[in-house]
């Protein structure tokens, strides 16, 4: 793609890496996170954490963005949670990120529902905290979406039928 494109993004762990949702790994993606503002052209718009991956929805300015981006982001989660652990570098993810790009209000809206429902979904009450819209605490994390599909178009009610006219 060669225009903004938002994407929901998929990175699972290690199986060896232990639980993400710990209070010193997830400050380590957060300090990423924030790290990673405004880098490259990628813009995230929402997360959450999950004990074995994360789920982000993101907005890439162009195919050659993405792939900087998602690099740069991966390399320093990496680093950060490789210090965290005590490990000597090496692998944290389990495979290359799996994307999905989407290209219709209704991706976008069921893109933005799993990701921001995910945690509750397994953990019960317990999503807030790890979902980055739904804890005031981590909004900061978070960049404002500039495509219409993430700005305006997952928030627009789809258009109404009209109504068949009375008999």
């Amino acid at each position: 793609f060669d225009k903004a494109m938002p994407a929901h993004v998929t990175l699972r762990v290690l199986n060896d890496v232990p639980s993400l949702r710990s209070s010193r790994r997830f400050a380590a993606i957060r300090r990423c996170f924030a790290a990673a503002r405004g880098l490259h052209g990628v813009r995230l718009v929402e997360f959450t954490v999950m004990g074995n991956h994360l789920h982000l929805i993101i907005e890439a300015e162009s195919n050659g963005s993405l792939s900087r981006g998602m690099q740069g982001l991966c390399i320093r989660l990496a680093k950060a949670l490789n210090k965290t652990l005590k490990r000597r570098g090496g692998g944290i993810f389990a495979d290359h990120y799996h994307l999905h790009l989407l290209g219709s209000r209704a991706e976008v809206r069921n893109a933005l529902g799993y990701v921001a429902g995910n945690a509750g979904h397994h953990f019960g009450e317990a999503g807030p905290d790890w979902c980055g819209s739904q804890n005031p605490e981590l909004r900061g994390l978070l960049e404002l979406p500039e495509t219409w599909l993430l700005r305006a178009g997952a928030l627009r009610p789809a258009l109404a039928k009209p109504a068949p006219p009375a008999s």
